[in-house]
């Protein structure tokens, strides 16, 4: 298949993102228990893509601007809009350095199965304590990095001597992959493997502390499409909170 980048397959996954229970049933329910009440927060929703987090934080009463670097996913985003409009501003940009966002424009920030796209994690982190206000704070949800290697694969159903389960190996190789799934986002646009401990560390770096993670279980129908989801979770959400200067200066010398 050929390598593509989000751009080129927008319409195809506003579809898939409207077809897979995964999103709505399983991300949204635990996105929305770390960010809390949203009512009067100003967040930005970075790497928003068509803009589905976005809306579902504005219709709770939140300002929202999202970002992305995917012109085609934001035109998906300003006609969803457009068809219902929310308040929401969308701006084009890298999540790297988050061109056209303000320092300390934002009380909250979320990425959503988004930090796998991006080569440089450690920038993408810094951009988001610039465009924080003191003590902000930044929910994320990724494919869970322990479980979701590039070599991980699903133990037979049909096997009667072992119970379904996940085997992983290549955990340890950080780098870019590219799924065989033909029917999954991975085949597209790839995702950058790391190790859980380099998503914590860099975040302490940035000068972040660690306030919540969830390992959510599955909901029926994503359990239906994926059984193992039963046994093994595959996506990891954190909620993070932005240090003041002095502790922010300590946690980096961890």
């Amino acid at each position: 298949m050929t390598r593509a980048s989000y751009n080129d397959i927008a319409q195809w996954y506003d579809q898939f993102l409207r077809e897979r229970p995964v999103y709505m049933e399983v991300i949204l329910p635990g996105l929305l228990t770390l960010v809390g009440e949203v009512e009067g927060e100003v967040i930005c929703d970075l790497a928003c893509g068509q803009g589905w987090v976005a809306r579902e934080l504005a219709r709770r009463g939140a300002q929202v601007i999202g970002l992305d670097l995917a012109p085609n996913l934001l035109a998906l985003a300003q006609r969803y809009e457009v068809q219902e409009p929310l308040g929401i501003g969308y701006v084009q940009g890298d999540a790297q350095h988050a061109e056209g966002l303000s320092d300390q424009q934002f009380t909250g920030c979320v990425c959503v199965m988004a930090l796998i796209n991006i080569p440089d994690l450690q920038a993408t982190f810094q951009s988001v304590r610039r465009i924080l206000k003191p003590g902000g704070w930044l929910v994320f949800a990724i494919p869970h990095p322990c479980f979701e290697s590039p070599h991980a694969q699903w133990t037979s159903l049909s096997d009667p001597e072992h119970p379904l389960g996940r085997t992983v190996t290549g955990y340890f190789d950080e780098r870019q992959w590219f799924s065989s799934n033909p029917d999954g986002v991975r085949s597209r646009v790839g995702d950058y493997h790391r190790m859980l401990s380099t998503y914590l560390n860099q975040l302490a770096a940035a000068g972040f502390a660690l306030e919540r993670a969830l390992e959510p279980g599955p909901s029926d129908r994503q359990a239906e499409r994926v059984p193992g989801n039963r046994e093994v979770p595959t996506l990891l959400l954190i909620r993070a909170h932005l240090l003041d200067g002095p502790q922010a200066e300590n946690m980096s010398r961890v």
